[in-house]
């Protein structure tokens, strides 16, 4: 159950360091930036629900 409510991947996700070795190119920035985006919209969501059923 614990393993289940542990953000660390998600929370590490927005603040991890590049890689130098690795080459980037705009396929993979604009996957990387809607993911961002995506779990942002995700996590405001069930902040709202929260907030609007209690």
């Amino acid at each position: 159950m614990k393993g289940l409510f542990d953000f660390t991947e998600v929370a590490t996700y927005f603040f991890r360091k590049k890689d130098a070795n690795r080459k980037t190119n705009f396929n993979l920035r604009a996957m990387h930036s809607i993911n961002k985006i995506s779990i942002l919209m995700f996590l405001a969501a069930m902040i709202y629900f929260a907030i609007k059923h209690w």
